[in-house]
């Protein structure tokens, strides 16, 4: 039988207890991660994305101008930290384009 919290525990609590437990936070990073590519690129940039997946610590992005593939590519680095800045904490540690 699960083990039963307090009455005082906040919602927020109860929510992140339920992700550790039935080990669901690889696919919360996976949400989190595509919302914060959005959020971050802006329609531009999102207008030519095709996929954005991600595989352990590293973010697959597919996108369909290779002119904008050659652009990202100098600033891998930089997408890394804002995209770990926007979830506060670290989930990307490569971006990987295609």
């Amino acid at each position: 039988m699960a083990k039963r919290l307090n009455n005082q525990s906040t919602v927020g609590d109860v929510l992140k207890k339920i992700i550790q437990v039935n080990k669901l936070q690889p696919g919360m990073d996976q949400i989190d991660v595509k919302d914060a590519w959005k959020n971050l690129m802006g329609n531009g940039v999102n207008s030519y994305t095709q996929n954005v997946v991600l595989k352990g610590s590293t973010l697959y992005v597919e996108l369909t101008s290779s002119v904008l593939r050659e652009e990202l590519s100098h600033g891998k680095s930089k997408i890394v930290t804002m995209i770990n800045e926007e979830l506060r904490r670290d989930v990307v540690t490569a971006v990987v384009l295609r």
